[in-house]
């Protein structure tokens, strides 16, 4: 079989541990079975490649020509072998715990990962926190006992495998962006068995990206952040907000709860202050009116 191999294209893949999207190692398959060399790619990032010489190959990159079912159960191997020598110095676990069957073996080997240099990252929330009755937190706020909700309980077992190994952990609000979020769920039901006067946090997917850059950056150890947009509403109010802007085409009509519990108001000051950031978006109002 004559190689001749042209300028062959490089693909980073990502590995899957308990369906957690986690770490990179490049790996390039050529298809010999044409006249010219054709790239399949595993699972390949939306990041685009350059396939000139000047690309540059790491130590655990492989070549593998002809990627049928050998090639990929060699390519499988080669991940399994890799994967535990691969270090970084920025880590991020931005995972949500429903994805996983281990959440927290899987955190464990993505800070096994951090080479100690930049940074760890946990993009944990804001629900372990103590209050239910619309009262104000903040950073360093009571969190909830363990054994009251499993929810609280994996996250905050995760939090202490991150600060044990030195990494920081960010507790993020409520996420959204136009179609996604509390909003758009509600305006899906129309009406919600919940109650209209539960306050909640928000914070865009955009501000939650740039805040966790912003930590990274500064590569902190061993601290607990907070991402909010400090503008706290009650449910109601944020479906008015919805309702007055006239950008949404469904109609949501009303929330029937009466009796469950109340929420909490997040203020992040100390976090703006330290990290040196501020939302792109100030509050859900704001949003609003931008799109």
């Amino acid at each position: 079989m004559e190689l001749g191999i042209r300028s062959p294209v490089h693909a980073t893949l990502f590995h899957h541990f308990s369906n957690s999207l986690l770490f990179p190692a490049r790996l390039t398959l050529l298809n010999t079975t044409s006249s010219s060399f054709m790239a399949t790619h595993l699972h390949v990032s939306s990041e685009e490649f350059d396939p000139s010489p000047s690309l540059a190959i790491g130590q655990h990159d492989l070549l593998i020509v002809g990627p049928g079912i050998l090639g990929r159960l060699v390519a499988h191997n080669w991940r399994q072998w890799t994967k535990a020598s691969l270090k970084f110095p920025y880590v991020i676990f931005c995972a949500p715990p429903y994805q996983s069957s281990d959440y927290l073996g899987d955190l464990r080997l993505a800070a096994s990962c951090w080479n100690g240099e930049g940074a760890l990252l946990f993009t944990s929330s804001s629900a372990p926190y103590d209050c239910n009755d619309n009262g104000l937190c903040h950073e360093d706020s009571p969190v909830v006992p363990t054994g009251r909700s499993p929810r609280t309980d994996v996250l905050l077992k995760a939090e202490k495998i991150v600060l044990e190994f030195g990494g920081s952990v960010l507790r993020l609000s409520g996420l959204y962006k136009v179609d996604k979020g509390a909003h758009a769920y509600w305006l899906e039901k129309g009406i919600v068995e919940s109650r209209p006067d539960h306050i909640l946090n928000l914070i865009h997917y955009e501000d939650a990206a740039s805040l966790s850059v912003a930590i990274l950056k500064k590569q902190f150890r061993g601290r607990i952040f907070l991402g909010c947009d400090n503008h706290p509403l009650s449910r109601q109010e944020v479906m008015d907000l919805v309702y007055k802007s006239g950008k949404f085409s469904k109609k949501f009509e009303k929330f029937t709860g009466t009796d469950d519990p109340l929420g909490k108001r997040l203020n992040n000051s100390r976090t703006r202050q330290e990290v040196g950031w501020e939302p792109k978006y100030s509050s859900f109002a704001h949003f609003l009116e931008t799109i």
